[in-house]
Parts: structure tokens; C-alpha cells; sequence
């Protein structure tokens, strides 16, 4: 009998529980699958600190090898240096990482050649449905001629591309705290920032993917608790925050408060376009109105996008965007092959903060121009009634508009506000912006009361 894969492959990924719902045997299956479909005769593979990771990496190698691809590993790596290794190498890659999630977790980020991405729609369900037809019929035949393994360590060279993006020469001394979550970025950190004038403060390094000191996730506020104390206990000048596989960050200033992703877009947004005069910058549709207010003010085009790493990508390679950012802090560059890397990010805010004298909290000011709700989600039970009340209540009022690009937005002089239902989970989740705090608490009051609604 077929492999019920509906389980483990996403929208984007492969990711699921090792050993209960994929293993070695599957992997082995989705490397054969890969090279079939992406038609490569060389790729490259890398994986995270999982203790399932190098055991699922070896087994897609030896698939791939089998279907006659010459296979790259390149070992312990972050997302993002996989990246860079199948932009500067142009060869499809495989990274092995469940991201964010607990250990238990494995998973699949699948690319072709120069980082483009591969998901339902660009070669993921032909993957899935080979992967499944074989596990019914038995193995395919191994290819006229067997690929070869080779290894190969990326990490310099990944670090020297970085810090060749941003200018770095007038850095002032910093003392920065990074807290790695025992994920990737204990890996890449050191070397990436090797050389500069920091006064670097470790925080969970130690590459161990049962994560022992808290979750890999920055985007849950819990899991910033311990870099917020250590930033202000060591007097330093910012605090960095790694997910699992390094390929986003969370920046926290001088006092230990977080700053907003979507004030991180503008301010790279800004740099970006001072580089490249007249860009184009993308923004999902839940960022704050201060990105596409930031990007007109420096002279660039802002871009509105669904939420989402293939919807950024794809409009970024139709429009020739030299930058996309994310609420989740996920962020885009032309020069990392329109992929995404959360270290490229963290230089330009050592950069924008380094070349001037005022404390980040200043800096950031600019860029973090209203009040916000975060993500607030809820577990419904009728995720379209929900919606279409919502929708009713807001439609036909005068001076406010309603688009549903991704979910539903509702636009007011004042406010907006987004609720769009997750794709995986029966969760609908919504984002308040407004020009005061008590408006983004009143509206959030008022919407979530719809939402839960239980008639």
C-alpha cells in the first residue's frame, strides 16, 4: 500500500515526526523523487543539530545518488547557508531542518538551482506522489550510472558573501548578545561575525537539537525572556535571537524590548534602496503601514504581497525587488538570490547602528511609527462563518474598504486589520494596526468577540 504522505508534506516543506511518521526509508525515496523531478544531475545537501539529521541526510544523498545526481554535502549548516550554497554553486538543494519546531520533528526545505524555491505548486506534489506510487510498487531502478558523494564546508565562504553584501567599515565597538536557542546560529554566528568590532555575548551555542534551554522560536515571546535579562544585565548595545535553523532573527534594543520585524523591513528597506535608487521593495499584507511609508519616503516602490515565502519569492523574481520583508522575520534579498536570510538582516542593523552614535531604540523610532496588536490567533470551530461575519459587520460602512488578498483586510483612516485562517490548524489569526494604543485595543476586543462567538 501506498505511503499516506498528506501528513508530512506542506504547502512548502516536508516535516513531520521521526521515527512515527517518515525515517531513513522515506528520505531515501525523497532524494530519488528530487532528482527526478528538478532533472538535476548535481545537488547539494546540508542539515541542522537534530539528532535525526545526519542519518535522513545520508539516506536523500544515497537516493539521489542512485538516480545518477552527484550529491554535495556540506554538512551542519543554517537554511540560509544552504541557500548560498545553491545559489553560488547552481545546483538544487535539500536542507534538512524542522526550523522552530521540538525536537521530536524532522523535515525537508527543498530548492532548485539558485535558491529558487520548491513548494505545492513548483515540483513538491510531483515529489509527493512519486515518493508515494513507489512506496506501493517498490523502489525505482537504480539510474544507468550511480551518482557520486563528495563533501564540501561552505561556511567561510558563506560569511565572506554575507559581509560582502554590507558595508561594515565604520562600525563603532557593540556589545551584542545573541542567543542562538542551541540552534544553528551557535554554528554560523561565530564565523559570521568574526573580524568586526563586537564584543560578542553567547547565549545557548551549544548545537543541540533537543533544545534544552527553551524553543527554538523567537516569534513566541517566551522565548526571548532570557536574552531581554541578559541584553540589560550586560549593559549591551542590542540582542540577537536565532531560530532553530538560523534563517530568521529577532532583534531586541539596549532596554531589552523587542522591535518589530516590520521596523526591521524599513530600516533594511531604506539601506537597500539608498544602494539601488527607485527598487522595488516587497511587504506582506500584515507588516506595518510604516514599511510601505518608509519605502516611498526613500524614493522606492512598495509592493503588497500575500503571507508567505513563495508568494514573496515569486513577486520578487516578476518585479525585480531588491529587498522583501515579513512579519515573522523572514527577509528577502536580490543579492542572496531573492532568498531568505535573517544573518544578512542582522549585519545591516550592526551596520545602520554601528555608523552612528544614538542607541538602537533611537534609531529604530523611525521605522516604528504606530501601535500594534501582534498575532493573535483563535481556534474556531467554522473558520468561513467566522470569517463572513466579520466581513458583514464591516462591509458597506462608509470610509472603510475591504480586500481579500490573503484572508480578509479591513482599512479605515485609522486602523486596519487582517483575519485570515491558517492553512494547517482550524486557528483564524488576526493582526490590529492603528495610530493609537487604546484604538488597537478596542478594535482587537471588538473582532475577537466575533471570532469566538459561539452562536
Amino acid at each position: 500500500m501506498a505511503a499516506d504522505l498528506s501528513q508530512i508534506v506542506k504547502a512548502y516543506d516536508v516535516r513531520g515526526v521521526v521515527p512515527d511518521q517518515w525515517g531513513e526509508e522515506l528520505a531515501e525515496l525523497f532524494g530519488a523523487a528530487f532528482v527526478q523531478v528538478t532533472g538535476a544531475d548535481g545537488i547539494v545537501v546540508g542539515h541542522d543539530m537534530r539528532p535525526s539529521s545526519p542519518g535522513l541526510a545520508g539516506a536523500f544523498a544515497r537516493g539521489a545518488a542512485g538516480r545518477g545526481a552527484d550529491v554535495t554535502l556540506i554538512g551542519l549548516c543554517s537554511t540560509d547557508q544552504l541557500y548560498f550554497a545553491s545559489g553560488q554553486l547552481s545546483l538544487p538543494g535539500a536542507m534538512f531542518t524542522a526550523s522552530h519546531n521540538p525536537a521530536q520533528y524532522n523535515g525537508i526545505k527543498m530548492c532548485r538551482a539558485g535558491a529558487a524555491p520548491v513548494g505545492q505548486d513548483t515540483g513538491l506534489s510531483e515529489i509527493r506522489a512519486l515518493v508515494e506510487r513507489w512506496t506501493e510498487e517498490g523502489a525505482p531502478q537504480p539510474a544507468g550510472r550511480t551518482g557520486t558523494i563528495s563533501e564540501r564546508d561552505t561556511l567561510a565562504d558563506y560569511a565572506a558573501y554575507l559581509k560582502s553584501l554590507v558595508d561594515l567599515t565604520r562600525i563603532r565597538p557593540l556589545k551584542v548578545v545573541v542567543d542562538a536557542g542551541n540552534g544553528m546560529g551557535g554554528h554560523t554566528v561565530p564565523t559570521v561575525l568574526d573580524g568586526l568590532p563586537l564584543e560578542l555575548v553567547p547565549m545557548y551555542f551549544e548545537l543541540d537539537g533537543t533544545f534544552p534551554n527553551h524553543e527554538a522560536n523567537p516569534l513566541d515571546p517566551k522565548n526571548l525572556v532570557d536574552l531581554q535579562a541578559r541584553v540589560q544585565t550586560e549593559g549591551a548595545d542590542l540582542g540577537l535571537a536565532f531560530d532553530g535553523d538560523a534563517d530568521r532573527c529577532f532583534v531586541v534594543d539596549e532596554h531589552g524590548v523587542p522591535v518589530s520585524p516590520s521596523a526591521i523591513t524599513a530600516l533594511v528597506a531604506a539601506r537597500e534602496l539608498a544602494k539601488a535608487p527607485g527598487g522595488t521593495i516587497i511587504h506582506n499584507l500584515i507588516t506595518s503601514w510604516s514599511v510601505p511609508e518608509v519605502v516611498r519616503e526613500n524614493g522606492g516602490t512598495p509592493v503588497r504581497t500575500r503571507v508567505g515565502h513563495s508568494f514573496i519569492k515569486e513577486e520578487m523574481a516578476k518585479t525585480g525587488a531588491i529587498f522583501g520583508g515579513e512579519h515573522s522575520a523572514h527577509y528577502y534579498f536580490k543579492d542572496f538570490w531573492n532568498a531568505d536570510t535573517g544573518m544578512l538582516a542582522a549585519l545591516h542593523v550592526l551596520a545602520a547602528l554601528g555608523a552612528q552614535e544614538g542607541p538602537l531604540s533611537e534609531l529604530v523610532a523611525a521605522y516604528d511609527r504606530y501601535a500594534a496588536s501582534g498575532e493573535i490567533n483563535s481556534t474556531v470551530a467554522d473558520q468561513k462563518a467566522r470569517m463572513a461575519a466579520v466581513r458583514q459587520a464591516y462591509e458597506g460602512q462608509e470610509g472603510i474598504t475591504l480586500d481579500e488578498l490573503d484572508g480578509l483586510t479591513v482599512t479605515a483612516t485609522d486602523w486596519w486589520f487582517n483575519l485570515r485562517a491558517s492553512n494547517t490548524e482550524p486557528l483564524l489569526r488576526l493582526n490590529v494596526e492603528a495610530r493609537d494604543p487604546n484604538t488597537v485595543e478596542q478594535l482587537t476586543e471588538q473582532v475577537l468577540g466575533m471570532v469566538r462567538a459561539t452562536d
